[in-house]
C-alpha cells in the first residue's frame, strides 16, 4: 500500500498515555513537601510534556534533581490513575498491520518510562523509544526526533510526530518533519498542525492519504 508516512513517532503523556491527573497530582505533593505551599492544579498545567527537572528548574526550587526524585516516588502512589486513551491499541494494531515503523519520543526518562510505558504493554508495538535520556537536547528542540529517524532509517519526508502539545509541534518542524496534533488529550490547546484527527482511529485514515 502506497502510505502517506512510513515512520510514525509518538508523544505519550497527553497522546498515548492518559496521565495527567496522577502527573499533576503527583508534583502537586512533592512542591507541598519541598516548599510548604499548596499549588492550584491549574498552575501546574505547564509542566505536562517537558522534562520534569526542566519543570521543577522553572519553578526555582533550590534542588531540582532532589524533588524530582520526589516527584518520581510521589507519581508511583498515583498509577491507578493512569490508564491509555480509548482505542490507543486498535491503532497501535492497525498501524502495525499496515506496516508503519512506529515508535516514541517522550520527555520521560527511562527510569519514568518503568512507571508507565512498561506497565501498559505498548513496548510490543513501540519498538524504538527515544526519551530525555537518551539526548542532550530535549523538546522542544529536533534532536530527540533526529535520534528516532536515525536510528529507525527513516527521511524526515517519510515520518509523522504525533503530540498534543506546541512543544510537540516545533520539534517536529524543527526536524523538518510533519505533525499531527491529538486532538483526543490537547485539553483544547490550539496549536497549528498538518494533521488533526479527532480520535486515534482517525489517525489511520491520516496514514493511508
Amino acid at each position: 500500500m502506497n502510505l502517506r508516512y512510513r515512520h510514525i513517532a509518538f508523544d505519550l503523556d497527553g497522546t498515548l498515555i492518559d496521565s495527567e491527573e496522577a502527573v499533576l497530582r503527583s508534583l502537586q505533593d512533592t512542591l507541598r513537601t519541598v516548599t510548604g505551599n499548596e499549588y492550584p492544579l491549574s498552575e501546574l498545567i505547564f509542566s505536562l510534556g517537558i522534562p520534569g527537572l526542566k519543570c521543577l528548574e522553572q519553578l526555582g526550587l533550590p534542588d531540582p534533581e532532589g524533588a524530582l526524585q520526589l516527584w518520581e516516588a510521589n507519581l508511583c502512589r498515583y498509577q491507578g490513575l493512569v490508564k491509555l486513551f480509548s482505542a490507543v491499541p486498535e491503532l497501535l494494531k492497525s498501524l502495525a498491520d499496515l506496516g508503519c515503523s512506529l515508535g516514541a519520543v517522550t520527555s520521560k526518562t527511562r527510569e519514568e518510562l518503568d512507571y508507565d510505558f512498561i506497565p501498559l504493554g505498548l513496548g510490543t508495538y513501540l519498538p524504538t523509544v527515544i526519551t530525555a535520556s537518551d539526548t542532550v537536547l530535549h523538546k522542544p528542540e529536533a534532536q530527540p526526533l533526529l535520534k528516532f529517524m536515525e536510528r529507525v532509517g527513516a527521511r524526515p519526508e517519510d515520518t509523522l510526530y504525533v503530540g498534543d502539545s506546541p512543544y510537540d509541534r516545533e520539534c517536529a518542524h524543527r526536524a523538518g518533519v510533519d505533525f499531527a496534533l491529538a486532538v483526543w488529550g490537547c485539553r483544547g490547546r490550539e496549536v497549528p498542525a498538518e494533521h488533526t484527527p479527532a480520535q486515534p482511529m482517525a489517525l489511520v485514515d491520516v496514514i493511508k492519504g
